[in-house]
């Protein structure tokens, strides 16, 4: 047994960030279940969409397509990722996400370590059109 209280989180529960392209909301993080590690959340992308350009300058970014077709573009190099393959994004390297399929997109996010400072987490590179 341990002490600690544990919470299931849902994308329902999580406020959407629209600010960077697409809908990225944000479930396992220190905000919401006291993390310190990483955080943890889903991007969701209708056809067309994107998360815009940006790079994690302290920690890696994990990416797994649960639904539908993306683009990833690293560093400007695309890379096709569908329905249950996955994607490492190193440390420093620009990255966005695009929705080129015909249906919708949900990809699985995870960031680890994480920043101990926001400027160090999450440097935006191109604001949404």
């Amino acid at each position: 047994m341990t002490s600690q209280l544990h919470r299931v989180v849902s994308p329902d529960d999580a406020a959407p960030n629209l600010a960077r392209g697409g809908d990225i909301r944000v479930l396992l993080s220190p905000t919401t279940v006291g993390a310190t590690g990483g955080f943890l959340g889903v991007v969701l992308l209708e056809p067309g969409e994107r998360v815009n350009e940006h790079y994690h300058p302290y920690s890696e970014e994990f990416l797994y397509v649960v639904e539908g077709e993306v683009v990833v573009d690293l560093d400007d190099v695309p890379h096709e990722v569908r329905a249950d393959q996955a994607l490492l994004v190193p440390i420093g390297v620009r990255h966005r996400v695009r929705n080129t399929g015909s249906g919708p997109a949900r990809v699985v996010f995870q960031l680890c370590p994480l920043a101990p400072r926001p400027e160090l987490g999450h440097v935006d590179t191109e604001r949404t059109p």
